[in-house]
């Protein structure tokens, strides 16, 4: 008997490639060790965050 495939696969995550400053990405791996979880679950939890409340980001040029 074969299993049934997961129609809502697609719409858990995507695989995606981002250029990331690396000592962003030191960052983000210290605050993950700390809170005991993944370092790309812990980013991917922010940027869900920031989406979700429709936060915008302040730029400014030097």
């Amino acid at each position: 008997m074969r299993g049934k495939k997961n129609p809502y696969a697609k719409a858990l995550k995507k695989q995606v490639t981002i250029r990331i400053e690396e000592p962003t990405i030191e960052s983000f791996k210290e605050l993950a060790q700390e809170m005991g979880m993944p370092y790309q679950s812990l980013i991917n939890l922010y940027l869900r965050q920031c989406a979700q409340s429709e936060k915008k980001l302040k730029i400014q040029w030097e």
